[in-house]
């Protein structure tokens, strides 16, 4: 199938490693058209309380999404970019394009709290029992673990598009098909940026923390940001998101919301039109519980 080997074209440009390449190369021909088996009955929830029922019959696509119980949950799940990622589908697609989230956590707590905390008001099927894993045995690595299906539930294309901006890309273009105008080369500009580690110090874990990064374009050509990713679900970013002429600057801020009391060091990628890109933004510090 033509669009697998897109689709593992764009996995082999990542892999850096001769055996992964050819892991990912195994991993693709396995799935390819490959039919997902879900659960006779699936408990779709919203917020973690209400039951509903989740009809995708209208929709020629489904993205579907899996998350194991191993590593840090909210890192993994990254709601707040599933919502931007959703409007946009809803948008260009015109909600043609249905969202399968099963989760398998290690907490119902916790995943409770992440689902209200991020106001992720989209159904969700919290699979206790790992039921959906057990008929399909998909792989361990997360960023195999999100698929791109057709009406009859087979696969078209494999990968996150969450946390690689390429996989959205090859998605957004397998769903519109001739519908899809693919985006110009964009001329490379040059970037400056004050600083690309700032040091929150210590806070106390219950309170919001943002840090300032400023990006300039020192170029001659728009420097225009396509794509960001961050290392938790407790990251978020904020930012003008309309092209930066050449010799002005862009305050980019990033948001960090504890869990918990933890030390802290996160990164931001952000994909951009510089020879360098991705750029890689750091915070760190110390969350705490300060006492009174």
């Amino acid at each position: 199938m033509k669009t697998f080997y897109y689709s593992l074209l764009i996995f082999l440009l990542c892999a850096c490693k001769e055996t992964e390449k050819e892991k990912i190369a195994r991993l693709v021909n396995e799935w390819e058209s490959r039919e997902l088996v879900f659960p006779e009955t699936s408990i779709l929830t919203i917020l973690g309380r209400d039951t509903i029922a989740f009809d995708t019959d209208g929709c020629d696509y489904r993205i579907f999404t899996y998350i194991d119980s191993t590593g840090c949950t909210s890192c993994k799940l990254q709601l707040l970019r599933w919502k931007e990622l959703i409007t946009e589908f809803d948008s260009l697609t015109h909600n043609n394009t249905a969202f399968l989230f099963y989760f398998h956590p290690k907490s119902k707590k916790d995943i409770a709290y992440i689902l209200k905390r991020d106001k992720f008001e989209y159904p969700v099927c919290i699979d206790d029992a790992d039921s959906i894993n057990k008929l399909n045995q998909f792989p361990d690595k997360m960023m195999f673990q999100t698929f791109l299906l057709n009406k009859e539930n087979r696969v078209i294309a494999i990968g996150n598009p969450i946390h690689n901006p390429k996989v959205k890309e090859l998605y957004l273009k397998l769903v519109l098909g001739k519908a899809y105008t693919d985006k110009a080369i964009l001329s490379q500009t040059k970037i400056s940026i004050d600083e690309e580690m700032i040091d929150l110090g210590t806070f106390d874990w219950q309170k919001k923390q943002q840090a300032t990064f400023t990006l300039r374009n020192e170029g001659n050509q728009l420097l225009v940001i396509n794509g960001v990713t961050t290392s938790c679900g407790c990251v978020s970013t904020e930012y003008n998101h309309e092209p930066l002429q050449p010799g002005k600057s862009l305050k980019f801020q990033v948001f960090y919301k504890a869990d918990n009391a933890e030390h802290l060091d996160k990164t931001v990628t952000v994909y951009c039109n510089v020879p360098s890109s991705p750029i890689k933004l750091r915070i760190k510090g110390n969350a705490r519980q300060l006492k009174l």
